[in-house]
């Protein structure tokens, strides 16, 4: 009785496993086939064959309507091995130009799924890609030997000119990377690598189209699929129009041949750039086709760092262009008064600290300072705020005001222009100070920063944006480089206006002395006849030669231009941020320069700075 017993339990329980089985795979197979895109997209590529069309990509112009960044056609090698069999291999690596070492090396790669992950026998694969017209037409006469070789119509990116290498970027094959972050993406694509080709690649790149054809058996192509029906054309990318002004953007390159540094102007009224150099430089023109990488790597192995851009990635202690927001502080906090006078005997001496300056009429008030660029009245300005328990409870709290309002001008953080990589600068804190003194530190201690040195550091783009600010009596939008995208609206971020923290009311002062600088002070140098210029210098210590810089608007009740210049190792700002500020503002002015000006450009443009074995 036992052993029926036990038999009968085990015939049920094999029987039981044997439903399982069976009903996993019915379960398997639905969901396969009715759940899974895995399974139809499988057959599907047996039957059809997807040919991808590619749009044009998007034009690129000036704020004239003038072309920068344009298209020609170029052409891609595809192979499908399915149906690629029984050609002379030979004659086919004579026609396309490579050794037959090369031809074996390229098969192997598109079919390994490590380096080539959307690898199908049944679908084009890229063999080569950016033959130049020239050379298709030798290929063309002889492709019908070469079955399984078919061509891909492409475009590939010419540049107009050999200027604004850092502000267009360039354009490159996608990688591993580029493909895993978008689905848009395939192998043998192209995506923006750097300046605006990066930051609009979604405008610029517009949408792909499709041709579906039908495949028999034998992987033939039989025709399009059901007439065409469900293709679709590519909708070409957006275009974009440059706040850049060509002409203005080719002087600075100029200006700026054989110096490290960066020039940049600002449309103050519509946050615009309007020219933005950095330096040295390179041509766009050398980063198109194949010879890309080799021209890449010999910018990448120089010393001088020609694809940093400087303006926007450089940071430099800002000098006495920064001593305009110490004023606008100590206004808005009523430590000081426009008729405030502090005395300077050669500079801001106190308890053994002594700062130097030059030499100026003594006690000075904060118009002739800006004017003269007194380091002492700034010094004075942060020592009294720094100081003032009627207002502020510590000198921790004094700081954090400080910054605040440094912040709430552009300073300290991203301004968010639309090109990559931009840095953000240094703007110290008291928990900075904590840390770095152990808590042992007074105004004293800091007093440098009160004349944009010490920690203090801002990128050209920065001090640009400040010039802007101050024209516009306290307010600013976000620099940005693209004026207009074909059938789109700017970012909001572009459009907002950003408003400092210092009533508008305070501002004429720093306007009046930022004008008595050009008149009788350090910038007159900057002065252009028919327009009032504003500006200041600014002269940056550092380990070597000082840097020179300065900035300025014109005209001063209207403004249409702010530009800043930053020269590494230039000397007093005088020597080369104001001659070449001046230039700047003239250009955009009156749309050329007078025969002495231009004179003038030919003299800087040929003066070069020796910077040794230079290494950043």
């Amino acid at each position: 009785m036992g052993k029926k017993y036990s038999f009968e339990q085990r015939k049920y329980v094999i029987g039981g496993v044997a439903i399982a089985i069976v009903a996993i795979y019915i379960l398997r197979l639905l969901s396969l086939q009715l759940l899974s895109d895995d399974y139809r997209l499988r057959a599907d590529s047996n039957a059809f064959r997807k040919d991808i069309t590619y749009p044009s990509r998007g034009l690129i112009t000036d704020r004239k309507g003038r072309l920068m960044v344009y298209n020609e056609p170029s052409y891609n090698i595809m192979v499908t091995m399915q149906e690629q069999h029984g050609i002379d291999t030979l004659d086919f690596c004579q026609t396309v130009g490579i050794t037959k070492e090369e031809y074996v090396a390229r098969m192997a790669e598109i079919k390994d799924p490590k380096k080539n992950p959307s690898y199908s026998r049944h679908t084009p694969q890229l063999f080569m890609s950016q033959i130049p017209a020239e050379e298709f037409s030798v290929l063309r006469e002889k492709l019908f030997r070469f079955r399984g070789f078919t061509i891909e119509k492409r475009s590939i990116r010419k540049y107009a000119t050999g200027m604004a290498a850092h502000i267009l970027g360039d354009v490159a094959e996608v990688g591993p990377a580029d493909i895993e972050e978008d689905d848009y993406y395939r192998a043998g694509d192209y995506i923006g690598k750097l300046g605006i080709e990066r930051s609009y690649e979604k405008q610029l790149r517009g949408e792909k189209g499709i041709h579906i054809m039908l495949r028999d058996v034998h992987g033939k192509t039989q025709g399009r699929y059901m007439d065409g029906k469900y293709d679709h054309e590519p909708v070409p990318g957006r275009n974009l129009t440059l706040g850049i002004d060509r002409d203005l953007q080719a002087l600075a390159e100029r200006l700026l041949e054989g110096k490290l540094g960066a020039i940049v102007a600002i449309e103050p009224k519509t946050g615009e750039i309007l020219c933005m150099a950095s330096s040295p430089t390179y041509d766009p023109r050398d980063m198109v086709g194949r010879e890309r990488g080799e021209h890449q790597q010999a910018l990448m192995s120089n010393p001088m760092r020609p694809l940093l851009n400087r303006a926007i990635m450089g940071t430099y202690p800002p000098g006495s262009t920064f001593k305009p927001t110490q004023g606008l502080i100590g206004l808005q906090e009523g430590i000081i008064a426009p008729t405030t006078a502090f005395p300077c005997s050669h500079g801001f001496n106190y308890k053994g600290l002594h700062l130097g300056c030059h030499g100026h009429g003594s006690p000075i008030s904060l118009i002739p300072a800006l004017g003269t660029s007194c380091n002492a009245y700034f010094c004075w300005n942060l020592l009294r705020m720094f100081g003032n328990r009627q207002k502020f409870a510590t000198t921790h709290d004094a700081m954090t005001r400080w910054k605040d309002h440094l912040v709430a001008m552009g300073f300290g953080y991203k301004l968010g222009v639309d090109l990559p990589g931009e840095k953000r600068g240094m703007i110290p804190n008291a928990d900075y100070y904590d840390k770095a003194y152990k808590g042992a530190w007074n105004a004293l201690t800091v007093i440098s920063i009160s004349i944009g040195q010490g920690e203090v550091l801002a990128t050209p783009l920065q001090i640009a944006n400040l010039c802007a600010t101050i024209a516009n009596r306290g307010w600013y939008y976000t620099p940005h480089v693209v004026k207009a995208i074909q059938g789109e609206r700017l970012a909001p971020e572009y459009t907002t206006k950003h408003k400092t923290a210092v009533d508008a009311r305070y501002y004429p002062y720093i306007i009046a002395g930022m004008r008595r600088a050009v008149l009788s002070g350090t910038c007159t140098d900057a002065r252009i006849p028919g327009y009032e210029v504003c500006g200041k210098t600014g002269t940056a210590q550092n380990r070597g030669q000082d840097h020179s810089a300065f900035m300025g608007f014109a005209p001063m009740d209207n403004p249409r231009i702010a530009v800043a210049v930053y020269v590494e190792n230039g000397g007093f700002g005088a020597h080369y941020g104001v001659p070449l500020g001046q230039l700047i503002m003239e250009q955009y002015l009156n749309g050329h320069l007078s025969s002495w000006s231009e004179a003038k450009a030919r003299t800087f443009q040929n003066r070069r700075i020796s910077y040794g074995s230079y290494a950043r």
